[in-house]
């Protein structure tokens, strides 16, 4: 089993930023895809970025060029570095796993961590 806790979440005025963490434990030897996704009250859960072992990243076009997903395999941690926030990015955000596959749709995770808050609001 894996175990996923997040971290770093927190209320933040429009335009700026907050860094997420992601400790994952348990049996983590053979964790390829690692990434992020939020849920919005009333939204459907939706990819923000996910990364594979080796470093690759894909992301959400709505937080390119704002966002960062990073990875420390020796630490078992994937990051979020978010940037230039938006009160429309207001969300639940989770942290993803999977052993053997990419995280980037919701049915390719295998693992969730419990969530955290970010809140954008002046």
């Amino acid at each position: 089993q894996v175990q996923l806790v997040e971290s770093g979440g927190g209320l933040v005025q429009p335009g700026g930023s907050l860094r997420l963490s992601c400790v994952a434990s348990g049996i983590i030897f053979s964790i390829n895809g690692m990434g992020w996704y939020r849920q919005a009250p009333g939204k459907q859960r939706e990819l923000v970025a996910h990364i594979t072992r080796g470093g690759s990243t894909n992301y959400a076009d709505s937080v390119k060029g704002r966002f960062t997903i990073s990875r420390d395999n020796a630490k078992n941690t994937v990051y979020l570095q978010m940037n230039s926030l938006k009160p429309e990015e207001t969300a639940v955000y989770y942290c993803a796993a999977s052993r053997f596959n990419l995280v980037s749709v919701v049915t390719s995770v295998e693992y969730w961590g419990q969530g955290t808050q970010v809140t954008v609001s002046s």
